[in-house]
């Protein structure tokens, strides 16, 4: 877990003509849910840093080939020939139970994750809105994407459920990657606007209703 301390300074915004909502939250807030909800309902492209860490460490990757060059065999899919695959849960294993190879595989990914949205973000300039979806978002330094900050806030208790019921880990390893983000108390201060998900599906799209045209202004 970081030891930096708090910070409730407001990080800059992006002030170019395209509104580009940054969507963030805790592990399992329900940040995909949203990212959803605006896609199907209000037809906006969704851009995903989720997707794009993981192309980053697809077979024959620059990216991959450094995981295996640090890591060897303890992360090498089973049964693969070349080029040779990562396998996700032992690196997962790795990387949430070191905070040290964590931060060496994010600075490993980070930068690609960037360019990436460099590149859609060129595509997409004629676009009026978009939506980033950033887990990171605080973490990585990347409000300055953004024009607004919306982060999907539920509780600790309802992270690990989620986690546990999704991805079928252990009340540890939930907890585990839930203490390698900044917790969500950290995060609040630091949005525009939070949206309340500990709820019915149903109040999450109200909130999101009320709120999807009106822009943040932010420093």
């Amino acid at each position: 877990m970081t030891t930096e301390p708090p910070t409730t300074v407001p990080q800059a915004r992006w002030h170019g003509p395209q509104r580009r909502i940054g969507v963030t939250g805790g592990i399992a807030s329900g940040k995909s849910s949203v990212g959803l909800y605006l896609s199907e309902q209000h037809a906006l492209p969704v851009l995903d840093a989720d997707i794009y860490a993981r192309d980053a460490l697809v077979a024959g990757s620059a990216a991959t080939m450094a995981v295996l060059q640090r890591y060897g065999n303890a992360v090498a899919e089973a049964g693969q020939r070349n080029p040779v695959s990562i396998d996700r849960i032992a690196l997962a294993s790795i990387i949430f139970s070191d905070v040290e190879e964590r931060h060496w595989l994010e600075q490993l990914i980070h930068p690609i994750v960037a360019k990436r949205f460099d590149v859609v973000l060129g595509d997409l300039s004629a676009e009026p809105v978009v939506v980033l979806m950033i887990p990171l978002l605080f973490e990585a330094k990347l409000t300055g994407l953004c024009t607004d900050v919306w982060l999907v806030d539920c509780s600790t208790a309802q992270q690990c459920q989620r986690l546990i019921a999704r991805d079928g880990l252990t009340l540890q390893e939930a907890e585990q990657r839930i203490a390698a983000q900044w917790p969500l108390e950290r995060k609040r201060p630091l949005a525009d606007l939070v949206i309340d998900n500990s709820g019915t599906v149903e109040s999450c799209h109200q909130q999101i209703e009320q709120n999807i045209h009106r822009k943040q202004k932010r420093a």
